[in-house]
């Protein structure tokens, strides 16, 4: 058995990429004999849950989402959290990165990161006044610093892996995707959520989810989906999620006249609502350029959606000759007409669905915590090897490895 302190500045009921990553991880990991508990922000009055830590923090100015958590009950609890762990794994680069680097210092464990986020790409869309290329350079030292104090970096996508190289992260890499649970989006009920939202049951649907941010690149989605109208009139853009580009968005398909076929649905609770909204779309669309992994497009392949999305970072590699799934020119008109030709071709729709089931399985979660967990094993023998962890705790492990 080994044991993993999973450490983050966000968790759910926080919905992102990291909060999604961490729970399919946490649940698969546990059938790869390896028990993780975490330490995480307390958002409100969470109910307590076993092996996790809540950690209360304050509220950050116009961001309702996120928690900015004490520095000094961060450390303390990820210090009491890693007492019997084997390992301590960093999820994000704040507050939690610098808990749980001190806390493995302190217990002589080795320290992983999870490499989520590309900062390069996304502080312009934050701090709009300072220069991007003094962003840029500032994001990727940062990085280069984070990354190169801990052991391990796991990153989700071989694009991700070659930005790291390229900012100078010397620190042994691993690409290990976070797969999806394929029985939780294969049962979804697209007919029901048709009926629940008044959409008629033959009317061509388009589905982005998402946090609605600047830096997913919604407004491209937009341009095309004027230029989709032309070829499928009565086709309908749902966009699932919440974030702070929302009334931009909204203004932008009033502009472009298209704001009756375009509907904003906000958040949709992950065990039901979401698999039943991706199994009623027609196609699943998807824009952004900054993705280290893009598991929304795993989530519409497991729930039988075809996918049409740039190719772009970490997207990239799972576009790349996957049945289900089509890559467009970055060209909002040529994005636009594949949409529209297809929503109005049900045929072709249905034919690219039954493609995605196939795709899907090779990004399971139960096989990609199978290839995490050898991760873990390696870099425990790595660190045992180099006299800094106390033999015994490695030796327990061998015969796990071998299996």
């Amino acid at each position: 058995m080994i044991r993993v302190l999973m450490v983050s500045d966000v968790y759910f009921p926080r919905i992102n990429g990291v909060s999604t990553s961490m729970e399919t991880f946490r649940r698969a990991l546990a059938r790869q004999d390896v028990d993780v508990r975490l330490a995480v922000p307390r958002y409100a009055d969470e109910a307590d849950e076993p092996g996790v830590v809540r950690v209360p923090g304050r509220r950050l100015p116009n961001d309702p989402e996120d928690r900015l958590l004490s520095w000094r009950g961060m450390h303390r609890a990820v210090r009491a959290a890693a007492a019997g762990c084997d390992l301590i794994h960093i999820q994000t680069p704040f507050v939690a990165h610098y808990a749980g680097l001190a806390a493995a210092r302190h217990h002589n464990l080795p320290a992983l990161v999870t490499y989520h986020t590309l900062f390069e790409e996304y502080l312009q869309h934050y701090v709009p006044f300072l220069p991007a290329t003094w962003l840029r350079g500032l994001a990727r030292r940062f990085s280069r610093r984070q990354c190169n104090s801990v052991d391990a970096v796991v990153v989700p996508s071989s694009a991700m892996a070659q930005r790291l190289a390229s900012y100078g992260v010397r620190t042994p890499m691993a690409i290990l995707p976070t797969g999806i649970p394929l029985a939780r989006f294969a049962g979804g009920d697209g007919a029901a959520f048709r009926a629940s939202h008044g959409i008629a049951p033959e009317r061509p649907l388009a589905l982005f989810v998402g946090r609605v941010a600047h830096e997913k690149n919604i407004g491209f989605l937009l341009d095309a989906f004027g230029h989709a109208l032309a070829h499928c009139p009565d086709a309908l853009l749902l966009i699932t999620g919440e974030g702070p580009a929302m009334d931009d968005l909204r203004r932008q398909a009033d502009r472009l006249g298209i704001a009756d076929s375009v509907r904003f649905l906000g958040y949709l609770d992950r065990q039901r609502a979401l698999p039943d909204c991706y199994a009623a779309a027609n196609l699943f669309v998807f824009a952004s350029r900054t993705e280290t992994q893009g598991l929304v497009l795993l989530e519409a392949l497991a729930a039988g959606t075809p996918v049409v999305a740039l190719s772009a970072m970490g997207t990239a590699d799972i576009l790349a000759d996957t049945p289900g799934c089509i890559a467009p020119p970055d060209d909002p008109r040529a994005f636009g007409e594949i949409v529209g030709t297809l929503l109005a071709d049900p045929a072709a729709c249905q034919a690219l669905a039954a493609q995605t089931l196939q795709a899907a399985a090779h990004w399971s979660d139960d096989a990609t915590a199978e290839r995490l967990a050898h991760f873990y094993r390696q870099t425990l023998a790595s660190h045992a090897a180099n006299g800094q962890i106390a033999q015994p705790a490695v030796q327990a492990e061998q015969p796990a490895a071998g299996k």
